[in-house]
């Protein structure tokens, strides 16, 4: 993961602005948050994730509204100003992404899908079942590449019921695992929490 910096990971906390009507959203009140694909052209000049976060006040998002690009949401509600840190995303938001991510890609969001393993790994709601190792030959090489290693999990049938459930034996989760340090998975844990509001 040469490619990877912490500076690829300036994603936003809550704006505290509604995206469709440039409103004020009120600490206390319901909303929604999206994550945004940024198109390519974009992100290659910017260096950036590829998403981005936008909240849409309530009111909107009944009305209709949607952010073009839309990836993934949630519905939190308005943090008070200084107000510590609550999960406002449950953890089929995080299954989510990570099933959302599956096609990815670019370095980055490849280390933010395997985060996002880890942390539903970390809260029992993924069974590691093994690593496969797969080689991954180079452009116009005759399979010299580098060995990619792919870490498969069994996801819960419903991770509503937390780590009670029972496992979904008929889906398998194959996350590339992109052979971050300790710091980095540290920053990206940071970034993930930070756009999603919450203690990771």
């Amino acid at each position: 993961m040469s490619q990877f910096s912490s500076s690829n990971y300036e994603v936003q906390k809550t704006s505290g602005v509604c995206a469709a009507t440039g409103e004020t959203l009120e600490p206390g009140v319901g909303c929604y948050s999206a994550l945004v694909d940024i198109p390519a052209e974009e992100r290659e000049a910017n260096d950036e994730l590829g998403m981005k976060r936008l909240d849409v006040s309530q009111s909107a998002w009944e009305d209709g509204f949607r952010p073009p690009h839309l990836f993934s949401f949630w519905k939190p509600t308005v943090p008070e100003a200084n107000a510590k840190k609550k999960m406002f995303v449950d953890d089929s938001v995080l299954l989510n992404l990570l099933r959302r991510l599956e096609d990815a890609t670019e370095p980055q969001r490849l280390a933010f899908r395997f985060v996002v393993a880890l942390i539903l790994m970390r809260k029992k709601l993924l069974r590691y079942d093994a690593t496969e190792r797969v080689d991954d030959p180079a452009p116009g090489s005759d399979g010299d590449g580098q060995v990619q290693e792919w870490w498969r999990f069994t996801p819960k049938l419903d991770v509503s019921k937390g780590h009670f459930g029972k496992w979904n034996e008929e889906e398998q989760i194959s996350v590339l695992d992109p052979r971050l340090d300790e710091s980095q998975i540290e920053q990206v844990t940071t970034q993930l929490g930070e756009i999603l509001e919450a203690e990771l």
